[in-house]
């Protein structure tokens, strides 16, 4: 698995999970019914952002990561980072390579911690992952995240000195 600069030329190998994930709406705050143009300008940052994808030997998008300055100002020196993998190839460790990617750019790039701000309490497996990556649970927001079959669960916000 190689990590790379998404460009737009990814986006067909981005969108075949991107829109389905998304439409789920079990793990992302973004609007269920996310139109085409959107998603994409959404998803595929420019600098001084970053979007990158997890590819295989034959190129084909394992996953894919956004990292962007979280606050402005006077907290800008706090980043933030989104992460999809294609269902077809979780477990992979596709997800951990794309984390650590992102802490790596974070910490290079001189910000001095990364905060995630709605992970849905229910996404068990990406918060496993987080914690053993360092990151705490700072806060949580009650009753923040209308799942479709849990109901109303949390939104914890994550954090991690880099």
């Amino acid at each position: 698995m190689r990590i790379r600069t998404a460009t737009l030329a990814d986006w067909p190998g981005i969108r075949p999970f991107f829109y389905p994930i998304v439409a789920e709406g079990t793990t992302f705050t973004f609007p269920t019914d996310l139109a085409e143009p959107e998603g994409r300008s959404w998803w595929l940052l420019r600098e001084p952002a970053r979007t990158v994808v997890a590819v295989d030997e034959g190129g084909t998008v394992l996953g894919t990561a956004k990292m962007n300055r979280n606050h402005g100002g006077n907290a800008a020196h706090i980043a933030s980072a989104s992460y999809m993998v294609d269902p077809a190839h979780e477990g992979k460790g596709v997800g951990r390579a794309l984390c650590e990617d992102s802490l790596e750019w974070a910490s290079s790039t001189g910000y001095r911690a990364m905060q995630f701000n709605a992970v849905v309490e229910s996404n068990t497996r990406a918060l496993r992952l987080y914690r053993s990556l360092g990151f705490e649970i700072v806060g949580t927001l009650p009753d923040g995240f209308a799942h479709p079959e849990h109901g109303d669960v949390g939104l914890h916000i994550l954090y991690r000195r880099l």
